[in-house]
């Protein structure tokens, strides 16, 4: 287990920095202190980490060439309309 430094402490204490990030000096990544019920509850919100299945890759992908295609053809709607 590690200890917070005093300057990690009052970050704590302060409310309107929910949650406290703290920055890992060698790597530069962030990470963000939790209090442990806090990171039970998300952990039981159903949050499903695991590698995203076929499926859900080929849905997402399907969504996104919907959305693509739509703002691709939007410029020919505004056409239409002034004909």
């Amino acid at each position: 287990m590690i200890e917070l430094t005093e300057q990690q402490i009052k970050a704590l204490e302060t409310p309107e920095v929910v949650p406290p990030r703290v920055v890992n000096p060698r790597t530069n990544e962030t990470f963000v202190l939790l209090r442990v019920d806090e990171y039970e509850r998300l952990k039981q919100d159903e949050y499903d980490d695991s590698p995203w299945t076929r499926e859900e890759l080929e849905a997402l992908a399907w969504e996104r060439f919907k959305r693509e295609a739509r703002e691709d053809w939007s410029e020919y709607d505004d056409v239409a309309e002034k004909s």
